[in-house]
């Protein structure tokens, strides 16, 4: 154990020097040194949805996802100090920032702040903010956004209620928009002045009519963790699913959490499609009457907060995904609730003088976790792409809700422990 008793611990980053830099959700940016083996505050900032706000009742459950909620290095960071944060910023602006800052020594100057890109959301109703950010080996950077939509109003299935006045219970209007930036995994190229460029190769070509071109993949309800692998470009990310606890023939599936990896953009269906392209009707909230499924092939987008096209791209399958009960196809995942988070690809390096590095049994495995059932996984990758022997990660640690994971240069797995707890929590 590095560091006890953090609050909201979310995401980190492994610094060259091997220090480790964390933020928790309330706004502080933390930093660990191996030397000391001290921690260190090195900014506070202030964000929307602060414990002090929450507990004196000035926000209500609609700030509870938000907050400071992630971190990664710039390429440049050995020379720059530049790191990107992704937060929701104190006051009535109803946006995400994804900033640039400098760190200078254990110190972050909050006044080189950069904004680089800004994510509009609403506060009215929780949930769903994701805010994971990680690093291609081209110096994308790539950032994923909830669908910002409350789903307890939806029996466990598909939020895709249309009528006036509901907007922040309609998924289509952000996860199912192409012309909309949240339920997306954004990808971008940061530029030294603070801006960026899109690459090639994201969903919607730069000029398309009503997209936007950042979109890498669209489709997602809660994207909460991501990974790229650095030397493949290979993306995973953890798709956080609904609550449906059995399918019902005039509404959809029942609820399954994702586990998704891909190379090229894509649309992976939400809120139309979940899973192995399970589709979903379009359920009309007024009458209770329920239409014609999705075809996964030619999924529709017919809401009227709909600003993008109607017809979207074809539906992709989840690479792993599972239920609420027993998996068949993948019984080492267990049962009971579900949130499912995506880790680092590993390759064993028997060249590193390590004694932390993880073994060789793992080898070329891309590891996942599961904040709700607590547990590690590392699964084999056949050669045509489909998951393959699961494996658990140390099963002998009794773990509080893994909630990220990165590996370091010394090839041990950096793991926070976000704590039994969700609101009020200090006992990661």
């Amino acid at each position: 154990m590095l560091q006890a008793q953090c609050d909201n611990p979310m995401e980190l980053a492994v610094l060259p020097d091997g220090r480790v830099l964390f933020v928790e959700r309330f706004g502080r940016v933390r930093i660990w040194n191996p030397d000391s083996g001290q921690t260190v505050v090195a900014a506070e900032i202030p964000v929307h949805g602060s414990i002090n706000a929450i507990i004196a009742g000035q926000q209500d459950r609609g700030s509870w996802e938000a907050g400071l909620l992630g971190v990664t290095l710039a390429p440049e960071f050995p020379t720059t100090g530049w790191i990107y944060l992704y937060y929701s910023p104190k006051g009535d602006v109803p946006e995400n920032r994804l900033s640039r800052f400098v760190l200078k020594g254990d110190t972050l100057d909050l006044t080189s702040e950069k904004i680089v890109l800004r994510v509009p959301v609403q506060r009215d109703v929780c949930c769903h903010e994701a805010g994971s950010l990680a690093m291609d080996g081209d110096g994308n950077l790539f950032l994923s956004t909830g669908d910002n939509t409350n789903p307890f109003q939806s029996d466990g299935f598909n939020p895709t209620d249309h009528r006036p006045g509901r907007h922040p219970f309609d998924a289509s209007r952000s996860s199912g928009n192409a012309n909309d930036r949240r339920g997306k995994i954004l990808r971008i190229h940061p530029e030294p002045d603070g801006s960026y460029t899109v690459p090639k190769g994201n969903l919607f070509p730069a000029g398309t009519p009503r997209t936007w071109p950042e979109i890498f993949v669209m489709g997602c309800r809660n994207p909460f963790r991501i990974s790229v692998d650095r030397v493949t470009g290979m993306l995973s990310w953890g798709e956080v699913g609904p609550d449906a606890r059995e399918a019902k023939a005039e509404r959809g599936p029942a609820g399954f959490d994702e586990i998704n990896r891909t190379k090229t953009a894509g649309n992976f269906g939400w809120p139309f499609l979940i899973a192995d392209n399970k589709p979903y009707r379009q359920h009309d909230f007024a009458t209770g009457a329920s239409g014609r499924a999705q075809d996964p092939a030619h999924p529709l987008n017919r809401s009227p907060l709909n600003t993008g096209p109607q017809d979207l791209p074809e539906g992709r399958p989840a690479w792993i995904f599972y239920p609420y009960t027993p998996s068949a196809r993948f019984p080492l995942v267990g049962s009971r609730g579900r949130t499912a988070c995506a880790g680092p690809f590993y390759r064993f390096d028997p060249k590193l003088a390590s004694t932390r590095k993880l073994p060789e049994t793992f080898d070329q495995s891309q590891l996942i976790y599961d904040w709700e059932r607590r547990w590690i996984l590392a699964v084999g990758v056949h050669p045509d792409g489909s998951p393959g022997l699961m494996q658990r990660v140390a099963p002998e640690i009794e773990l509080k809700r893994p909630i990220e994971m990165e590996l370091g240069p010394d090839g041990a797995l950096y793991v926070i422990e976000f704590g039994s707890g969700w609101e009020n929590n200090r006992d990661a």
